[in-house]
């Protein structure tokens, strides 16, 4: 729903043809989420057929403009004012590789986590360079254009959401190891600490500590 959404959002501003909503879409976002062309337009036409837009004439080169319909602004605004659902969250490809690969036969699953976390904080790392950037550009004010300000919004989103999967990922790796105990270790074993300690508690000596990455 976010690009149903996101492309209400744009016509706010005043009628734009496909290509020109794709181009602002990904501006205001970074090129984070990429659309085509084709995806554009099938949600305008979508939206056209649930009367939250409606074209609008062509502009000079002949492209067919739509506009916002009365009906779009109370979605919009009904969007805005609405909690995003957490009941039911999208899949997660790393939630299922890791649930698939608990005793899998052939796969260590420490090693999956180990390049996985690898591959997190690396993304974390290119993201807080982007964040510097942007944040060096506003706070200087050399540039105050909303879409750098939505920018800098979504790359910080991302730093949290890769700190968060790193962090996860330590607990999985803890959890796996104390469950791997033999049962008369395990129950001598003593109890892990409260779940923000525990998550963050370094594991192995020959990983990266996320510790560090979280001062982005």
């Amino acid at each position: 729903m976010s690009i149903r959404h996101g492309l209400l959002a744009l016509l706010e501003r005043g009628p734009r043809y496909g290509s020109q909503l794709r181009t602002e879409f990904e501006s205001r976002t970074g090129s984070t989420w990429p659309l085509n062309v084709g995806q554009v337009y099938t949600t305008l036409a979508r939206l056209e057929r649930d009367g939250l837009v409606a074209p609008d004439g062509e502009d000079a080169a002949g492209h067919t403009l739509y506009a916002i319909t009365d009906t779009g602004r109370t979605e919009l605004r009904e969007w805005y004012e609405r909690p995003v659902d957490r009941a039911n969250p999208p899949r997660d490809e790393l939630s299922i590789k890791l649930a698939m690969a608990v005793g899998a036969p052939g796969v260590d699953i420490r090693a999956v986590i180990q390049s996985q976390r690898h591959a997190t904080i690396r993304a974390m790392q290119d993201y807080t360079r982007l964040k510097a950037t942007a944040l060096a550009a506003v706070e200087s004010g050399r540039s105050r254009e909303r879409d750098d300000v939505a920018w800098l919004l979504v790359l910080e989103q991302l730093i949290f959401q890769t700190e968060a999967e790193a962090r996860w990922l330590d607990h999985c790796e803890a959890r796996l190891v104390r469950l791997s105990l033999p049962a008369d270790r395990r129950a001598a074993a003593p109890e892990p600490p409260q779940a923000a300690a525990e998550t963050t508690a370094p594991t192995t000596t020959d990983r990266p500590r996320t510790a560090r990455t979280r001062r982005a």
